[in-house]
């Protein structure tokens, strides 16, 4: 499993939560549970007591995509640092239900946590994730949803680094929204255009006369 694969963690818990929807999708232990995806074993230690940790965590996640979003790339540096220094993991190389065509173990780098609770296993796993993407593809590669009021996390992989939106429907939503505001405003000049050629022409007819 590629490493980069854990950065998903990361992004799946901040976007949990959409603050400007007022939405929140942390409301019961198995909605942290569904946060770790095929990693049940990992998922099945998660308790009521998690919850207010994911969120605290969710919280913290949050601010490095906002620092990062912001072009402030040292906070988002220090805010991440601070995560993996609360959350460590150890790498570590496992080849265990990866086989090639011959049988033999198709060995991998797999992060192997060490946590005491379910919070500080799922922790560790997105913020070194997070770390591994920061530094293999740049902290401008983390970013906010442009489409308010989402705001979602999102982490950029396009060639050109011009990834705005979380979604095509995000996208979709913004670019639709883009092209009434143009037509309302060349609406709008073309209606004060019409009243000021107006208004000329009423002066030129009382000065006529």
């Amino acid at each position: 499993m590629e490493l980069a694969y854990y950065s998903d963690y990361a992004v799946r818990l901040v976007n949990s939560e959409e603050p400007g929807r007022g939405k929140d999708e942390l409301t019961s232990v198995d909605a942290v549970r569904a946060l770790f995806g095929a990693n049940q074993s990992a998922a099945r230690r998660a308790t009521e007591s998690d919850l207010t940790r994911f969120r605290g965590v969710r919280a913290r996640l949050r601010a490095v995509f906002e620092a990062a979003d912001g072009g402030d790339e040292t906070l988002a540096v220090d805010l991440l640092n601070s995560l993996l220094l609360e959350f460590p993991v150890s790498p570590q190389i496992s080849g265990h239900d990866h086989r090639d065509d011959d049988g033999r173990p198709l060995w991998h780098m797999h992060l192997a946590d060490h946590p005491s609770n379910a919070t500080a296993g799922y922790a560790a796993i997105a913020a070194m994730g997070l770390a591994f993407h920061l530094t293999e593809y740049g902290v401008d590669r983390l970013g906010l949803c442009e489409a308010a009021p989402c705001r979602n996390a999102y982490l950029d992989t396009s060639t050109n680094r011009s990834r705005r939106y979380c979604s095509d429907r995000c996208a979709t939503r913004a670019n639709v929204a883009a092209y009434r505001a143009r037509k309302r405003l060349e609406a709008d000049r073309s209606q004060r255009t019409g009243r000021t050629a107006e208004n000329t022409q009423d002066s030129t007819a009382v000065t006529e006369r």
